[in-house]
């Protein structure tokens, strides 16, 4: 069956999700989306995007596709449930971190005095959909940084100190994301939470603006946008 405009958008789409989550290489995504384009058929579109997952579908009518949102899709499902790698941290006169891949047991506490504590989110595994994050401190400081789109509440108390949020970086919560509710006490001490993103995600969405640009770029030479207009 030959394949519409709004077809081979949808397969772009698809395609710049891939490569904004870092599934494509550049190279490959910009073979990808040339293939696109050029493709007649229903036949030489699926196999563009058949290794990738939720591939655009063909039936979307003319004018549905939309920008992808940065960190729209990060799989949350498979991100759930498991054992917890981690139920708490201890920091006394020192620090600790929590980071990089483990997973967050269903009911976290962290407890610093007269030393502090990181816990990232950004590449947690959860294992539950609804969890619980304890900081208490007394005279130190404990800091949690999570993706923007991750669903976060924070609900503490600051005595002689400062329990809340600070930065957010751009990016709105994801429906399929975890919940995670941050409480506890600061005392003559901190405890900040911070939304962003990494910086190898930074710069896979800065990559995919790019290729998105010289697209835009290659299509107003294609159609002739550059020419004046008549009458």
């Amino acid at each position: 069956m030959r394949a519409s405009d709004a077809e081979r958008e949808r397969i772009a789409e698809t395609l710049r999700e891939a490569v904004a989550e870092g599934r494509l290489e550049m190279e490959e995504f910009e073979q990808r989306l040339d293939a696109a384009f050029k493709a007649r058929t229903h036949g030489e579109l699926e196999p563009l995007v058949r290794d990738l997952p939720a591939p655009g579908t063909f039936v979307a009518p003319a004018g549905t596709a939309s920008p992808a949102r940065p960190g729209a899709s990060r799989n949350w499902p498979s991100r759930v449930g498991g054992a917890a790698t981690s139920n708490g941290a201890f920091a006394f006169w020192g620090g600790f971190n929590r980071k990089g891949r483990w997973t967050v047991g269903r009911k976290f506490t962290a407890f610093a005095m007269w030393g502090g504590g990181e816990i990232d989110l950004r590449e947690a595994n959860f294992e539950d959909r609804e969890i619980v994050i304890r900081c208490f401190t007394i005279m130190g400081g404990l800091h949690v940084t999570a993706p923007p789109e991750l669903n976060v509440e924070v609900k503490g108390i600051g005595i002689m100190g400062g329990f809340g949020e600070g930065s957010n970086e751009g990016g709105e919560p994801d429906a399929d994301a975890p919940r995670v509710r941050i409480t506890g006490f600061a005392l003559m001490g901190g405890v900040g939470v911070e939304r962003k993103r990494t910086k190898a995600e930074r710069q896979r969405l800065k990559d995919a603006e790019l290729a998105r640009q010289r697209e835009l770029d290659r299509d107003r030479g294609a159609d002739g946008s550059g020419r004046k207009e008549l009458g």
